[in-house]
């Protein structure tokens, strides 16, 4: 999977990533339940070393950071999570 469908793929991330980080902070108030979900699922992709970027082939430098950017798409959920990887699945075509 190489070219224009990393981009693709690499899209789909940075929004869904960029979607969970705004709603931190909603309505002029921090979602204390929405950064205690980001730090456990950060934590969790972390230590068990969860990297989506690598799972739909796609190499980074810095692969920590591809880890919290795995536990940020977690935070939202086995839904979120499968959403995601159906729109990549289309992308790939």
């Amino acid at each position: 999977m190489k070219d224009f469908s990393q981009l693709i793929v690499v899209a789909i991330l940075v929004e869904a990533i960029w979607e969970n980080i705004k709603m931190i902070y909603q309505d002029k108030k921090f979602s204390i339940s929405m950064i205690g979900s980001l730090c456990i699922s950060i934590l969790i992709c972390i230590l068990a070393n969860m990297n989506i970027f690598e799972m739909v082939g796609i190499e980074m430098k810095v692969p920590i950071i591809c880890n919290i950017f795995t536990g940020i798409i977690c935070s939202r959920g086995a839904n979120l999570v499968s959403d995601l990887f159906t729109k990549i699945k289309k992308g790939e075509k």
